[in-house]
């Protein structure tokens, strides 16, 4: 099958181009590697990998200013390295160990870092949204322009709690960003089984809120939507869910051999709609870049990934007394 043809969009630099084509990949050889230590047993629980759906992040990335807050679901990884949490401090978390961001105590799920304003990986289906919420109110009760992005997955999309938010954001005109994840199966439902309204950016029409569907396979197109919902947002025209429409190449988690799909599908998706084969071929079609320049990137990137697989190894497992610790907050 023939791979996607490269976006027409000419308003790109090259710089962006090559910034894209290295947080994408960053992220997928991230979550191959940690889909390796999870064989080896090296990470308990859950472990729910991004394959595939890298665009969506990166480009809602390239977006955002300092203050702004991001928090998603328990496939949270690339959330986490897109918005410039170190790999090592992941990949350690990801193992249970001592350096990681929650000190080896939150895993792959709930891991958290306030530097990075990333709050959350959160393990209950759609208990991010209500959160998302009540960050873009604190926002907008200090009187700043900071935006929340919070991102939700299709599945997550049919929870009460997510309606409840879109009431009292709407209401309230809170400055947040209703990111919706639809990558078609929520755990092994289709969104056509399971949804009686599939055009799920239209689930905010009942609460005033605008929405659309965006190629989430295509980093410019995320890119420019995320720019018309900032702006939105950061006018102080209260809330805007963006339907991002991806895919994942893996099951919903390590543990699910994902047969309720055909291995055809899968393939026809990454040969013809892969995020980051689509701006590699942007980037030597016009002559942004050689062959040998991606490979030395790729080299580059899977140096970073073994570094922080190795800094994981290294790093030892959280003390005993760090159970006592991290509870309550000081107030």
């Amino acid at each position: 099958m023939a791979a996607k043809k490269p976006s027409k969009k000419s308003n790109v630099s090259k710089d962006e181009l090559l910034k894209f084509y290295r947080e994408m990949l960053l992220i997928r050889r991230f979550e191959e590697k940690a889909g390796q230590l999870y064989g080896m047993g090296l990470i308990g629980g859950f472990c729910h990998l991004y394959i595939g759906q890298e665009a969506v992040v990166v480009g809602l990335e390239a977006t955002t200013k300092e203050g702004d807050n991001r928090l998603t679901s328990y496939r949270d990884h690339g959330h986490m390295l897109a918005c410039g949490m170190d790999a090592k401090g992941v990949m350690a978390e990801l193992t249970g160990r001592e350096g990681g961001y929650s000190k080896g105590k939150g895993g792959s799920m709930h891991m958290f870092s306030k530097e990075a304003h990333f709050y959350g990986g959160h393990g209950i289906v759609g208990a991010q949204v209500p959160i998302g919420a009540g960050l873009a109110f604190a926002d907008k009760y200090k009187g700043n322009d900071n935006v929340t992005f919070t991102y939700f997955g299709d599945g997550a999309a049919n929870q009460g709690q997510v309606y409840e938010t879109f009431n009292i954001a709407s209401l309230w005109k809170l400055p947040v960003i209703f990111v919706i994840e639809n990558n078609h199966y929520a755990m092994g439902t289709s969104l056509e089984r399971g949804s009686s309204t599939p055009e799920l950016y239209t689930r905010g029409q009942a609460f005033g809120i605008p929405g659309e569907s965006v190629d989430g396979m295509d980093v410019l197109a995320v890119k420019a939507a995320g720019e018309k919902a900032v702006a939105h947002c950061r006018a102080g025209n209260g809330p805007y869910i963006l339907e991002m429409v991806t895919y994942r190449y893996r099951g919903h988690s390590m543990s699910d051999p994902a047969k309720y799909r055909s291995r055809e599908e899968v393939q026809k998706m990454r040969a013809e709609h892969d995020a980051i084969d689509h701006v590699r071929q942007m980037l030597l079609q016009g002559k942004h870049a050689s062959e040998d320049d991606l490979k030395a990137i790729d080299k580059e990137i899977k140096a970073v990934v073994n570094e922080s697989a190795d800094f994981a190894r290294e790093s030892p497992e959280p003390a005993l007394s760090e159970l006592w610790t991290d509870i309550y907050a000081d107030a």
